[in-house]
């Protein structure tokens, strides 16, 4: 739970109602301490309340809060958190951030930021949070960023399509397929489709998108989380994993051909599975993650193993970019009542791979 104890106080005379400096035009990072950039999302919802918890603690990496500077801090007022906001320095070599304070990039904002407050005038402050971010971390400026959680559906609300950060992100890089992997302690679930109606998954389950998300996985368990002969696990889309073809021919007719040539080449994959039985323990014994066909066949079992303090990974992206694994939890807003598990392991996974990039 968010601390209460504190006091405001909020360092804002470095601000002068002009934003920071630009990232791109940091130097390198140097001396091993990565800097990250956290992006707290829809202001109206928890967002801000869990990145102003984060400074309770200190951390190995230069936090940057890509954000609206006047609303971190009447929400730190509200909450009774004593935090010293800081503008960020581009600058500055990276240095631990330290507790009780926050570096801020500042962003202006449109609408209002009344916690439990949706208005669609702040889509385009999220946007840009979500765009400084990425743009840093192409630039090298940043060594990863870690994202809070959006509200979809009032982003499009503002005529936006949006679909959500992963989709965003991919376009935003030009990467061509970008994976979503959850990870909750040693259970980790990707996916070959993510937000898509269901009448639409099985027309977009093809060979090629089967196949590249495999790629990308296997390649990801590698660079990220340094696993030498990554061993997954491959849902079947129908009951039963098809039952013969008699419930179904994709497993036939798509995945089948796609683990027998991935195979061949090297990889160790198991497979088509039967969702209904690929959970068990004695199943993810023998595996290093999972991979379902579409969102909601294996992200209920993992938020049911691990909710509140799983983590959202892209793979496929040219950037180091976690997540939590929650939504902006509207009603909760201001509260001090939001869980920060989540963002804390999603910023602690950011900076250990980040460091594995380094050595």
């Amino acid at each position: 739970m968010i601390r209460r104890s504190w006091s405001i106080v909020c360092n804002l005379r470095r601000y002068a109602g002009a934003p920071g400096p630009d990232p791109t035009e940091s130097p390198a990072l140097n001396q091993g301490i990565p800097r990250i950039a956290i992006t707290p999302g829809e202001p109206a919802g928890i967002g801000p309340d869990l990145v102003l918890s984060l400074a309770t603690t200190g951390w190995p990496a230069e936090l940057v809060v890509i954000a609206d500077p006047d609303m971190l801090a009447r929400r730190a007022e509200l909450l009774g958190l004593r935090v010293e906001l800081t503008a960020f320095n581009a600058a500055a070599a990276p240095e631990p951030s330290q507790a009780g304070q926050l570096l801020v990039k500042s962003v202006d904002r449109a609408g209002s930021t009344q916690p439990g407050a949706l208005t669609p005038a702040n889509a385009r402050y999220v946007l840009a949070t979500l765009e400084d971010a990425c743009s840093g971390c192409l630039s090298g400026a940043y060594a990863a960023m870690v994202t809070g959680p959006v509200h979809k559906s009032v982003i499009n609300d503002a005529g936006v399509t949006f679909s959500g950060h992963t989709e965003f992100l991919a376009a935003r890089t030009g990467a061509p397929n970008p994976v979503m992997l959850l990870v909750a302690d040693s259970l980790r679930v990707a996916l070959v489709t993510t937000h898509l109606p269901l009448r639409e998954v099985a027309d977009r389950i093809d060979q090629q998108r089967v196949r590249n998300t495999l790629k990308i996985l296997h390649h990801g368990l590698v660079k990220h989380f340094c696993i030498a002969r990554p061993r997954i696990t491959v849902l079947g889309l129908n009951p039963h994993a098809g039952e013969s073809g008699h419930l179904g021919h994709e497993e036939q007719e798509v995945i089948n051909p796609v683990l027998a040539e991935l195979r061949a080449a090297g990889l160790t994959l198991a497979g088509p599975v039967p969702a209904d039985t690929a959970f068990t323990p004695a199943r993810l014994a023998e595996c290093d993650a999972v991979l379902a066909m579409y969102h909601d066949q294996g992200l209920p079992v993992l938020k049911n193993r691990g909710f509140g303090r799983a983590v959202n990974v892209t793979l496929g992206l040219p950037v180091i970019r976690t997540s939590v694994d929650h939504g902006t939890a509207i009603d909760l807003a201001g509260s001090g009542e939001a869980d920060p598990g989540s963002l804390r392991a999603a910023l602690e996974l950011a900076i250990e791979i980040a460091g594995r990039q380094r050595e």
